[in-house]
């Protein structure tokens, strides 16, 4: 496991144990997106608010994400889909382990939806994977999300459901769903013995999105991984000092806020 501990250093603080992700793997699924234009100036802006790594997909990486400024962790995303797929839920593998490494990947991440109609592809892929990964030494974040028809994305118990099947997984960190319920999701943090990041989903006011991650982390959440809401801010390096300064100092949201004035 030492392979997978050192690289982890790269992503988690040493000091808190927490960790701010900024997923970018969205112009895959969505396209020229606002945010992702400029990957090299988003990339920056990130590293600068203080993020302690980044997602990307493979072709993104030759960019060069450590261009210049403070060093950043980088997770090379392993799955995808596109929004005209006519399920764009199906994620399917177009990366594998080894060419992460080849790029220089501190970890890796692939992408679950419970509940979707090719649930059991995606499973099969997500094992495949945590196999290589175990092989290589390479850390593995699972995202993992309960999506589906007739399926609540928040609802405590189906979000209790994926964590659990991203452990059982062999995963190193989990992203899914807050379940916008402290108690639940304590409970949902307090049975599992990996690492639980919560998602940020669509872009929200300020502190409506300081609030989600404060609440998440009061009851024992690893971080965030959070993307839309990050780099489609005007302010993005500002703003993703603030979350930081909630993940890592432990600062309350209406403060953190308050440097986004």
């Amino acid at each position: 496991m030492i392979g997978k501990e050192i690289r982890l250093e790269r992503i988690m603080d040493r000091n808190t144990g927490r960790t701010v992700i900024i997923p970018m793997d969205h112009g895959f699924t969505m396209g020229q997106i606002d945010g992702l234009l400029n990957m090299q100036k988003v990339v920056d802006d990130v590293s600068a608010g203080g993020a302690n790594a980044i997602i990307l997909h493979k072709g993104m990486v030759k960019g060069g994400h450590r261009r210049r400024g403070r060093d950043i962790g980088l997770i090379v995303h392993l799955s995808a889909s596109t929004s005209m797929n006519p399920d764009p839920n199906d994620k399917v593998l177009i990366c594998t382990v080894e060419e992460a490494i080849t790029l220089g990947a501190d970890a890796v991440s692939i992408h679950i939806n419970l509940g979707a109609p090719q649930e059991s592809n995606m499973i099969e892929a997500a094992g495949i994977i945590s196999r290589d990964c175990n092989r290589w030494g390479m850390p593995l974040l699972i995202m993992i999300y309960p999506r589906g028809e007739g399926i609540d994305p928040n609802d405590p118990r189906a979000v209790a459901h994926c964590v659990r099947v991203a452990e059982e997984l062999g995963a190193d960190l989990i992203k899914t769903n807050y379940p916008q319920n402290k108690e639940a999701f304590k409970q949902i943090v307090s049975s599992c013995s990996v690492p639980i990041l919560v998602a940020g989903g669509e872009k929200g006011g300020d502190l409506e999105a300081l609030s989600m991650i404060d609440n998440a982390i009061e009851v024992g959440s690893a971080g965030v991984c959070m993307g839309r809401n990050a780099f489609q801010r005007k302010n993005t390096v500002e703003f993703v000092r603030a979350i930081s300064h909630v993940v890592h100092d432990r600062e309350q949201p209406v403060i953190a806020e308050r440097g986004l004035l």
